[in-house]
């Protein structure tokens, strides 16, 4: 379970709107229509540390999201992944957290599975924020969710940065899946919609048979929007 602590604003701190949440979420269904027509690359990094912090194991690939002529949006796949991982196994709920929740967009209609509270403001990568705690209602079935912090810019209400971890950690009397605290920084592209552009977490997994310290870094890079006369070929 994460902990928060509450950050009390300054003296003279102006109110938040009543309907944050709402307000957010509407500005990320609109960041979402945006994403969906660009072009991107992302590069995936998991390394396993040993005792000392020294890498003994590594997964990596790299895709690109792109587009047929005929505007169908799929992924591609730059080579074979490399993997030299020695005791961890990456599953599927963690190829879908890298595909939907470490670069979460909290629309209109995933808001409903959340609930949120303010926990005061801050100014975080040089922008006055709003931070909104944000933990799933319930878990349903196999659903992903995230539960952690969000860094909304006050006059936008776009997020500038996530804190937090994938949940449900999954744990039964034969086997663990666990996932890290991780952050995700956004940027403005094109100055005017923020996109994610770097996912890191450096955490100690508490399996059984002892922690394993692992390290993701997750870059999301080449936004480009898409052009329905032009076809991509990929390098």
């Amino acid at each position: 379970m994460l902990a928060f602590a509450f950050l009390s604003p300054p003296l003279g701190a102006e109110d938040p709107p009543a309907n944050l949440a709402k307000l957010v979420a509407h500005r990320e269904s609109e960041t979402e229509v945006e994403r969906n027509e660009y072009l991107y690359r992302q590069t995936v990094t998991l390394q396993e540390l040993d005792t000392r912090g020294a890498a003994r194991g590594e997964y990596r690939e790299v895709r690109d999201v792109i587009f047929s002529p005929e505007h169908e949006r799929s992924e591609l796949a730059l080579g074979k992944p490399e993997n030299s991982l020695k005791f961890l196994t990456l599953t599927a709920e963690d190829f879908r957290d890298i595909r939907d929740i470490q670069p979460l967009v909290l629309t209109e209609d995933r808001l409903w599975n959340y609930e949120t509270k303010l926990r005061g403001e801050e100014t975080k990568d040089e922008v006055a924020c709003w931070v909104l705690q944000v933990r799933p209602r319930q878990i349903l079935g196999s659903q992903r969710y995230f539960d952690g912090l969000l860094w909304v810019d006050k006059e936008g209400y776009n997020i500038v940065r996530m804190e937090g971890q994938a949940e449900p950690q999954i744990v039964s009397t034969k086997s663990e899946n666990l996932f890290p605290r991780f952050t995700t920084i956004r940027k403005p592209v094109d100055g005017q919609y923020w996109f994610p552009v770097y996912t890191y977490a450096d955490d100690a997994l508490p399996f059984r048979s002892g922690p394993q310290r692992i390290r993701l870094r997750i870059a999301y890079s080449n936004y480009r929007r898409f052009k329905v006369e032009s076809v991509f070929k990929p390098r």
